[in-house]
């Protein structure tokens, strides 16, 4: 590709070379590193490429060859600007494109997000516009560690930001923590919309992913003195359970596997005491808990269907095209936007013109389908929503697993009637239940003050 752009600024020809000696000529080419390319045979004469300043060298091999050169055709950016010397407004103008492609590179005009999931495009876009990071600002006045510390600040649920500036995009790439995903899941099962992640007819293939571990390892260490950065912390219980696996890294274990624990209850204490030789508790020290903790738990599951549903029937003749290009705020619609239409969907297409990869100018273009259609109420069969509410309980239980969340069986069946069909049981699960609470901080300036009198009267 570069080699093309420099061959292009330089200029280049295609010549044709006839003659008896077409075969040496070519070999005093190369003697003479003469660089040719694209050369193609032409009956008993070959054509090919050559540049502007190997053309002019040309002359000795020819007089030694008696061969004949024909000129086919000129290509390049100097026979451009030949040819279109006599125009006046070509220099003007293309020291204009320049300049505007200069001003425009100077600019961020798209900014891009991945590895987003639970926050949109949207939301974050929004939350830059409120710390000034929008488009059309300059790239100076960009400053990715500012922006990384700002949204790390704003989501506490987003462990790790990079900012880059490509070309005219910033580039904002992100990673959520996914540890919060049970919370989430417990909420979702709790009641799930039609629609969303939920049902199936329980089947107790989960079994294979029970881990059936019962042994309890309990490490009471790395106790530090907890300073304002550090706070002291606890491991309590999110949800209720039966303790089937516990590491403990840091702090004090309260629980061993094969506990039952109800949600708020402590698991492992960030609080340590300190005894004297008569082991009596004379002081405390304290540390951030830190524990991998595994439960079986039980989390209930509903999804309900609608038995009827809408049918949308699309009116073919009945459809309205709007084409329209967008200048930063500027709008330009080519069309009508105005159509009579009871129900209608809207399909739009937008794309924002960018040279090469990552070089975007502030112009968008797009296309606006507008269809109408009219509804049709009708019944779901049986088969038909069982299909759905299994589809359903098979992408919620998919959507577990990603998390690491262990199913091992279930008990959910499909109930039908006249209005709706339900998915309704239990799901046996086995994951992580810990979440870190504030350590209760015990002063001991009473017991001292009781020591130090006893040991003043003796």
């Amino acid at each position: 590709m570069l080699e093309s752009i420099i061959r292009y600024m330089r200029g280049y020809v295609r010549i044709r070379v006839e003659g008896e000696s077409t075969e040496r000529f070519l070999n005093l080419c190369s003697y003479h590193n003469i660089f040719i390319w694209g050369l193609v045979p032409c009956g008993t004469a070959y054509e090919m490429y050559v540049t502007v300043e190997g053309f002019k060298r040309l002359r000795p091999v020819i007089r030694k060859t008696h061969t004949k050169v024909v000129l086919r055709k000129r290509y390049g950016f100097p026979f451009f600007v030949f040819q279109n010397r006599k125009r006046k407004l070509f220099v003007p103008g293309f020291l204009l494109c320049i300049s505007l492609l200069y001003l425009y590179s100077s600019f961020i005009w798209d900014i891009h997000f991945e590895g987003n999931e639970t926050h949109t495009d949207e939301a974050l876009l929004e939350f830059l516009e409120q710390i000034d990071v929008a488009p059309a600002m300059r790239k100076s006045r960009v400053d990715c560690p500012q922006i990384v510390k700002e949204i790390r600040e704003e989501y506490d649920d987003i462990v790790w930001v990079s900012v880059s500036i490509e070309g005219s995009r910033l580039s904002i790439h992100v990673k959520e923590n996914e540890d919060t995903f049970p919370d989430e899941a417990r909420n979702a099962g709790e009641r799930n919309e039609p629609g969303d992640a939920a049902g199936n007819t329980g089947s107790e293939d989960g079994a294979e992913n029970a881990t059936g571990n019962d042994e309890s390892t309990a490490v009471s260490g790395g106790v530090t003195d907890a300073g304002e950065d550090a706070p002291p912390s606890d491991l309590v219980a999110a949800m209720d359970g039966t303790i089937t696996r516990i590491v403990t890294r840091s702090g004090v274990p309260l629980v061993h596997a094969g506990d039952e624990v109800k949600q708020g209850d402590v698991l492992v204490s960030g609080r340590i005491e300190v005894l004297n030789d008569a082991k009596e508790v004379v002081g405390y020290q304290y540390c951030q808990a830190d524990a991998d903790i595994y439960a079986d738990t039980i989390l209930p599951y509903e999804d309900t269907v609608s038995r009827t549903y809408e049918e949308k029937k699309y009116q073919k003749e009945e459809q309205r095209i709007e084409l329209y290009l967008m200048l930063g705020a500027l709008r330009i619609s080519l069309g009508s936007r105005a159509h009579p239409f009871e129900k209608y969907e809207v399909h739009t297409e937008e794309y924002q013109i960018k040279l090469g990869e990552n070089f975007y100018i502030p112009v968008i273009y797009g296309l606006t389908h507008v269809k109408s259609y009219q509804t049709e109420q009708k019944n779901y069969t049986e088969r038909a929503l069982q299909e759905k509410l299994t589809g359903n309980f098979t992408l919620f239980c998919e959507k577990l697993q990603e998390k690491g969340i262990q199913i091992r069986g279930d008990s959910v069946r499909i109930y039908v009637n006249e209005k709706m069909a339900s998915a309704q049981g239990t799901l046996y699960l086995n994951q992580p239940i810990a979440q870190t609470a504030d350590t209760e901080i015990i002063e001991m300036t009473e017991r001292n003050e009781q020591d130090e009198s006893i040991r003043s009267d003796n």
